[in-house]
């Protein structure tokens, strides 16, 4: 690009918006690279040992809340919204139901990664084709990006309590992704925050993760126990988890921003295989090639066919007493790896002892 051709970046702001809504989604905004204040929460936060055995947030340095450093010459960052809840709101159904099996709402379907990668990528494509030529790089949860404080600056919401990004008129059920550019494009204003006095999410958390406004313990969260962690899930958790299989969404449930929410119009999104009804008892028969074929796409594949058997049989646990469910703990403990062992005979003891 030549002094004689640059284009007027003003323009190609409000273009990127319209791009953005084109390829479905819902809000685009655009902000600076000055994340010094989050870099100084996020240094806390890992001293504190937050983050578990989550090794990859430590593992990038300073990467994370320095975007130049990340990708070179990144001036801007496009930030962008895309809904994903993929029914009228009535998870609670599922969530108070102890047969049934809870996933979180935003892996009922088609890996996010692959549905916004694709369109951030084209998104990219014509900002960089109308500047004539830049230096860009997309990402959607997938490199050492602080996308919920990139959001905020990009105007797209404020940060919750419980650590999530929220529209006032869209609530918190959405995935971010990001386009990294080498372009001086006019940057957004933050919004309000609009939490005030509400604790709902905090009070809610069944396992007291959020140990203050907007303050996580990882180790604590249900969505860091079923699909970070490998291994054995503290006993001190176990009962609270309920039929939580993968992730967790109450905070979210309980916000009153979420009672603006909107279905996603996303055919991907929509729940796969029944997941969003399934019985624990139904999960807990798949065999492992069942669940590979069955989650082919998902982002519930990640965390493999025995980290999914150990969540199932936990759940069992503090599901009703039945002999259908003793008899299904008592035949996948045979030959079953010592975690998942570990697991069956809680769940067994917790059910004879009911």
């Amino acid at each position: 690009m030549n002094a004689t051709s640059e284009p007027d970046f003003a323009a190609l702001a409000r273009k990127v918006k319209v791009w953005g809504q084109e390829l479905g989604f819902q809000k685009v905004g655009i902000a600076g690279v000055d994340l010094e204040r989050d870099s100084e929460l996020l240094d806390a936060w890992l001293a504190a040992g937050r983050h578990g055995e989550m090794g990859y947030m430590a593992r990038h340095g300073s990467k994370r809340a320095r975007p130049a450093e990340l990708v070179p010459g990144t001036l801007r960052v496009v930030s962008a919204r895309m809904d994903y809840l993929p029914e009228a709101l009535a998870p609670r159904a599922a969530l108070d139901d102890p047969t049934l099996a809870y996933v979180s709402r935003y892996a009922l379907g088609r890996d996010y990664h692959r549905v916004l990668r694709s369109r951030l990528a084209r998104l990219a494509g014509k900002l960089a084709a109308a500047a004539g030529s830049a230096g860009y790089r997309a990402f959607t949860d997938s490199a050492p990006v602080l996308e919920k404080a990139l959001a905020r600056d990009a105007g797209l919401g404020w940060i919750g309590k419980h650590t999530n990004l929220l529209d006032r008129n869209a609530g918190s059920w959405f995935f971010l992704g990001e386009v990294f550019t080498d372009l001086p494009l006019p940057v957004d204003a933050p919004v309000s925050a609009h939490c005030g006095s509400c604790t709902a999410c905090i009070d809610v958390c069944p396992t007291r993760a959020i140990v203050a406004p907007w303050q996580l313990d990882a180790r604590r969260c249900i969505s860091y126990l079923t699909i970070e962690l490998d291994g054995v899930i503290p006993e001190e958790f176990r009962a609270a988890i309920g039929n939580r299989i993968y992730g967790c969404d109450d905070c979210q449930l309980v916000c009153p921003w979420n009672r603006y929410a909107k279905q996603s119009a996303e055919p991907d999104f929509r729940a796969r295989h029944g997941l969003d009804r399934a019985s624990l008892l139904e999960l807990f028969g798949w065999s492992e090639p069942e669940f590979l074929e069955r989650t082919a796409g998902s982002a519930i594949r990640r965390i493999g066919y025995q980290r999914w058997q150990r969540n199932i049989a936990l759940a069992l646990g503090n599901a009703p007493p039945t002999p259908e469910t003793i008899a299904a703990l008592e035949a996948r403990k045979v030959g079953a790896a010592p975690d998942l062992r570990e697991h069956i005979d809680w769940s067994l003891a917790r059910l004879r002892a009911a």
